[in-house]
């Protein structure tokens, strides 16, 4: 990688052993070893209302156990902990040899997600252990409000990690929401009556359980090129799930250096607590980006959906878009593949797209009307240092806004490295990125604020997806990171809510992107003027976001507050058409609710006034959903139109 320049270069706090500490942590350490306490467990309890982690050691064979608790019930069972090196094995045979803990507080924005302002007040121990032979390794464990976290952190020389024994046992009676793993991180969740129910397999490492203690989301946070991306195994009929690193590939560690794992997370509460929870961001490192004023997030209008491949090629069809993108308000367009290949083929790249290329002229005439481009590529184009270089420096110099970078499909440590060069050289070069065919954010939206959004999910392009994937994602993958689903595609015969526009509509908002890519056509936008009003007022961030009721798998209603105070309401359900009841709690006093629903004609705007704790009823046809704009209500308002 080549030198970060200043603008980049973290502070020098960053470049502590453990680099997700946050640069406000506060508290200093007190020593609460004692070599003599092995077999013993040990409680690391957070800020009042936090679960409690309960770290042990096996008294008959030294093996290391983490169990979380809220009160006196049961989150995670004991369930192991561990690593194997080259040259040790930490998940046997261990001796406690010292504890420290200390506070970890502060607080940052963030350009994108569930909420701009994040508070973190967490409670870190730090657990020392060592093998007969005498190999180190220390558990860093962190519990906060809203869940809890371990990673391993190792001196020098102990060789490449060969497998994680790492591991989450799940109680009797939990019940499940997971989905299959793949590289792409696309295949769909479904629900389980019990956590021994799915086959066997890997899973994605974004799992649900409703545990007797509460809620309980697997993920993982600070993933970098240092380590390999996880996911879960599972055999059927256990209530275990274990930790499987790339392809059982070994984690290459640097000879002469130590290593520090990503977090194991466990975000848990009840669901309110689990959807609105940052706790994924909060473990990962502050942010290399000091300069975050040219990141801007927004609504899109996505081209590929909306026209194909063709207009990839097209400069008239793509000035076509921008025109729609301005009348409407939305701040970018998104190019998608075809723009830098010779016209007419679709392997070959022209090679004069430096010099010749329509693109210029395209982002010249966007700016004229106030919208910015967005361009595809192919991950490929930078891998090369050089091409890298070349790549971006010219979509820079060309006035670009952003990037979608796609079809990695991997998480190796080496696609991890390149991850890593990417983001620093996209930051240097003020170019805001959505990535495709991609891992899940875990973090690395904190770090690095430029990144608006991850696909990692089955999205509106898939052709299979259900109404109980939609209504699972908001409790799951959405809860990781901003998530680019691509919601809007009205024209798509393929979605499960195909009879809901007002559930399509919805999705604008129950699912957050920092680009929120829309995918239909301007004809489709137009047939439904309610749609279109609807998308012309969404703002470009969230202030808060607000769990309004929820049954994952089945249903879910979401609000999220803008900039100017109103809050927009996305509802979807799977199942027989129902007439919901909607718990209205957005702020002291009289709301006017506009809801847009599903009628006999088509989409139908009505108004309601409702006081703050009372209910908003609501149709919704079968698989369907609902959106709904809300604002303080005062005598005479009709419309929360701003």
């Amino acid at each position: 990688m080549p030198a970060i320049p200043a603008l980049l270069r973290p502070r020098p706090l960053v470049l502590t052993l453990c680099s997700a500490l946050l640069a406000t942590a506060v508290g200093a350490p007190s020593a609460l070893a004692d070599p003599t306490d092995q077999g013993r467990s040990w409680k690391v309890a957070g800020p009042p209302g936090s679960p409690t982690a309960v770290v042990a050691l096996d008294p008959a064979d030294g093996h290391p156990t983490l169990a979380v608790r809220r009160g006196d019930r049961t989150v995670l069972e004991p369930s192991p902990v561990g690593l194997v090196t080259e040259k040790a094995d930490f998940s046997k045979d261990l001796t406690f040899t010292g504890r420290t803990d200390r506070t970890v507080a502060g607080s940052y924005t963030s350009t994108t997600g569930k909420s701009e302002r994040r508070v973190v007040r967490m409670t870190e121990s730090r657990f020392r252990f060592r093998t007969a032979s005498g190999a180190r390794v220390d558990l860093l464990t962190r519990v906060a409000r809203d869940g809890v976290a371990y990673r391993y952190v190792l001196p020098r020389d102990q060789g490449d990690v060969l497998r994680e024994t790492s591991a989450f046992t799940l109680p009797a009676g939990s019940d499940a929401v997971i989905g299959k793993y793949r590289a792409d991180n696309e295949l769909p969740f479904v629900r389980y009556a019990s956590a021994t129910e799915p086959p066997t397999g890997p899973y994605s490492m974004q799992a649900l359980f409703n545990t007797p203690g509460g809620q309980a989301l697997i993920a993982e946070s600070d993933l970098n090129g240092t380590y390999s991306g996880a996911h879960l195994t599972h055999e059927a009929g256990s209530s275990t799930y274990r930790v499987g690193l790339w392809n059982d590939e070994p984690v290459q560690v640097k000879e002469g250096s130590g290593l520090t794992t990503p977090w194991r997370a466990v975000i848990t509460g009840d669901l309110a607590t689990v959807t609105q929870s940052t706790f994924v961001d909060d473990l990962a490192p502050p942010s290399r980006v000091r300069d975050t004023s040219w990141i801007k997030p927004g609504p899109a209008l996505w081209t590929w959906l909306a026209g194909g491949k063709e207009a990839g090629q097209s400069l008239d069809a793509q000035k076509k878009y921008v025109d729609y993108a301005a009348e409407r308000g939305w701040p970018y367009e998104v190019v998608d593949a075809g723009w830098y290949f010779k016209p007419g083929e679709w392997e070959v790249i022209d090679p004069d797209w430096q010099t010749k290329n329509w693109m210029p002229e395209l982002v010249r005439y966007g700016a004229a009307k106030g919208v910015k481009i967005q361009v595809w590529l192919h991950y490929t184009l930078l891998t090369d240092p050089v091409e890298r270089e070349k790549w971006l420096s010219t979509l820079e110099r060309w006035g670009v806004a952003g990037v979608k970078i796609d079809f990695m499909d991997s998480e190796s440590q080496e696609r991890m490295r390149w991850y890593d060069d990417v983001l620093e050289a996209t930051a240097r070069h003020h170019l805001m990125v959505n990535f495709h065919g991609s891992t899940i954010p875990k973090g690395m939206q904190r770090t690095w604020p430029q990144v608006l959004t991850f696909e990692g999910v089955g999205g509106e392009e898939k052709r299979t997806n259900t109404a109980e994937h939609l209504a699972s994602l908001p409790f799951t993958r959405n809860v990781i990171g901003s998530m680019d689903f691509t919601p809007g595609a009205f024209h798509r015969p393929y979605r499960p809510n195909v009879a809901s526009d007002a559930g399509e509509l919805g999705l604008t908002v129950l699912y957050e992107s920092g680009i929120q890519n829309l995918a239909g056509t301007p004809e489709s936008y137009d047939a439904r003027p309610e749609a279109r009003r609807y998308l012309e007022q969404l703002p470009a961030r969230w202030e808060r976001t607000r769990l309004l009721t929820g049954d994952p798998g089945r249903a879910a209603v979401l609000a999220r507050q803008a900039p100017d105070g109103r809050w927009f309401i996305g509802g979807t359900f799977a199942g027989a058409a129902q007439t919901v009841d909607v718990p209205v709690r957005l702020g002291a006093g009289r709301w006017l609710v506009e809801t847009v629903t599903d009628g006999p004609s088509g989409l139908v705007r009505t108004p309601h006034v409702v006081r703050d704790g009372g209910t908003l009823a609501v149709p919704v046809v079968a698989d369907g959903g609902f959106a709904a704009i809300a604002c303080r209500w005062h005598a005479g308002r009709t419309t929360c139109e701003s």
